[in-house]
């Protein structure tokens, strides 16, 4: 095991056993013109977090742990996309509707992908969710079970959604969690603090928290 300081204290990383889970770091979240933006979000907060994902992404390629990427994306026809989910808000565009970077959440299309500069590479699962949690509707708890993972690393956005759901569901499925707290964001600064705060609380209730160098320093001291 690797002890890695971290909120409300030491996570016990497991490194035969570790994944790195990346949420939904996806142009239509990420860049202007997407569904983010729509919704009149300021995209450029979720933008900042790229470069320390990229270094936490880098981090488990070079120990050769596990990486996997999720993207909030829908079929074509939207059969997966509640009524009500399409319907909600108040966007420029609707999910499904055709924005700068093609049909919004749909996958295939140019928004519904990674940003570039964290693209996955052979070997590396992705997983396209309907849904705000990693594991509703797409079958990677049995996948992750068959791997012999129990273990996991959380980045991405938005930390109180998506994030925090994918963190609650593999919390129900007995994983043990660890957020990165310099690699996810929300668009809301405030909401990144207080979802930090409901993580960690009552004894890490949901998980651990810790920062990217607080991990980069105890793999270091383990190797």
């Amino acid at each position: 095991m690797i002890s890695v300081a971290a909120q409300p204290y030491p996570y016990p990383l497991d490194p035969i056993r570790t994944a790195l889970v990346v949420i939904d770091m996806q142009r239509d979240f990420i860049e202007a013109g997407g569904f983010g933006d729509s919704l009149g979000n300021d995209v450029a907060r979720l933008e900042a977090i790229i470069p320390a994902t990229a270094a936490l992404i880098q981090l488990f390629r070079d120990k050769g742990w596990l990486v996997i990427h999720t993207r909030e994306a829908h079929k074509p026809d939207l059969s997966d996309c509640p009524p009500s989910k399409i319907r909600r808000g108040n966007p420029t565009l609707h999910i499904g509707e055709v924005g700068a970077m093609g049909r919004l959440l749909v996958a295939g299309e140019p928004g519904n992908q990674i940003v570039d500069a964290l693209a996955p590479i052979e070997g590396e699962i992705v997983i396209d969710k309907p849904g705000k949690g990693m594991f509703w509707a797409t079958g990677i708890h049995e996948r992750l079970q068959g791997l012999g993972i129990t273990h996991l690393v959380f980045a991405g956005v938005t930390t109180e959604v998506c994030v925090q759901t994918s963190m609650r569901e593999a919390n129900d499925r007995g994983y043990e969690s660890l957020l990165i707290e310099d690699a996810t964001e929300s668009y809301f600064p405030e909401f990144k603090t207080m979802t930090i705060k409901m993580i960690a609380a009552q004894g890490g209730i949901v998980g651990w928290v810790t920062s990217l160098s607080e991990l980069e320093k105890a793999v270091g001291a383990a190797a």
